[in-house]
């Protein structure tokens, strides 16, 4: 679980091939702004997991850059 403000997001990570949902979305159709991206995925690019797990976010409240930071977060 990660928050920021008012968002709260809810973080499924399992073993895969890198596919990462928002809130039943692909990422790039949910946060359309590079950077939100960015923000969103950053630990998983740290740690150099984006093509080992699948990650499912469900994302509440708040507005695209909480939420994205929520992500991050959790």
């Amino acid at each position: 679980t990660g928050r920021r403000k008012t968002a709260v997001a809810r973080i499924r990570l399992s073993t895969g091939s890198g596919k990462f949902t928002v809130n039943g979305r692909p990422l790039e159709n949910y946060f359309l702004v590079e950077s939100q991206r960015t923000l969103a995925t950053g630990p998983l690019i740290k740690a150099e997991g984006t093509s080992r797990f699948d990650v499912r976010a469900n994302v509440a409240g708040g507005g695209p850059n909480g939420q994205a930071d929520a992500v991050r977060h959790g």
